[in-house]
């Protein structure tokens, strides 16, 4: 049910458009992070970018819309991490000599990328905001639709994890 008239829904959709355009690239990364494919990020933000423009009249309180947007691009994330994948032998040729000698960028630790895909991906997606995305845990929970303590205890839980991941990894390659 919703109760705001045809104007408030054109004002609505506006707002989501200007937040889409102003932190297009901030959704990217975190499409990125999940995916470590250009090409599949940029579907996740567009998919993304419909959803929340094509439901802007489902968003109740304007003050919320960037963690509402953010909302709709992590569970895009997620839908597209379920989907089942076929790859054709010729594409995955095509991506080994597209990465040859190609440095990441972006969260250029290779074991630091590991550790953070290991983990869940709301645990993930927590870790991601907090500290490459420079959310508070506050803005991370209204983005998740969690409480603040669950939040601090899921990033306290998920720090220990890549602590010891990348203390073990750190571990076996002295050993090696």
């Amino acid at each position: 049910m919703h109760f705001f008239s045809g104007k408030e829904d054109k004002t609505k959709k506006d707002v989501i458009e200007q937040i889409i355009l102003e932190k297009y690239n901030q959704y990217y990364r975190l499409a990125y992070s999940y995916v470590h494919n250009e090409a599949d990020a940029c579907d996740i933000v567009q998919n993304g970018a419909y959803r929340a423009i094509q439901r802007s009249h489902t968003l109740n309180k304007l003050e919320f819309a960037g963690t509402w947007v953010y909302r709709i691009m992590l569970n895009e994330c997620f839908r597209y991490l379920k989907q089942p994948r076929l790859l054709s032998y010729e594409l995955v040729q095509a991506e080994q000599e597209t990465n040859v000698g190609y440095q990441e960028d972006t969260y250029a630790n290779v074991d630091l990328q590991r550790a953070l895909d290991a983990l869940p991906n709301k645990d993930k997606a927590i870790v991601i905001l907090k500290y490459f995305e420079d959310k508070t845990l506050e803005e991370i929970a209204q983005i998740l639709d969690e409480n603040v303590n669950t939040i601090k205890s899921r990033l306290y839980r998920s720090m220990k994890k890549l602590r010891g991941t990348l203390s073990d990894e750190a571990d076996n390659s002295v050993q090696a």
